[in-house]
């Protein structure tokens, strides 16, 4: 099923689908460090909207970037986050 005919699914069922057939694209992105399904938050605080969250290193204005880096604020329909998250490295294990 596709993201555009998935009219009765729930919000983060079709989060998650708009996340699966996105997220590359968005990977490919400057800054881009991780794609997921979250709550969009608004001026430090989480909302009740369920949103594509796209983290990155460092939020940037979209003046500042390649035109081919901007993220988009919806895609299918769905709401986009970007939330900056530094940069992320693995740890060890036990």
């Amino acid at each position: 099923m596709s993201a555009e005919n998935a009219g009765d699914l729930s919000p983060v069922q079709r989060a998650s689908l708009v996340r699966a057939a996105h997220q590359a694209e968005l990977m490919a992105k400057a800054n881009v460090v991780g794609v997921g399904v979250g709550y969009r938050r608004v001026a430090g605080k989480q909302t009740d909207q369920v949103a594509l969250v796209v983290m990155v290193t460092e939020k940037l204005p979209d003046w500042q970037l390649a035109e081919e880096d901007v993220i988009p604020t919806e895609i299918d329909g769905v709401p986009v986050d970007v939330q900056e998250v530094g940069r992320l490295s693995a740890q060890g294990g036990l």
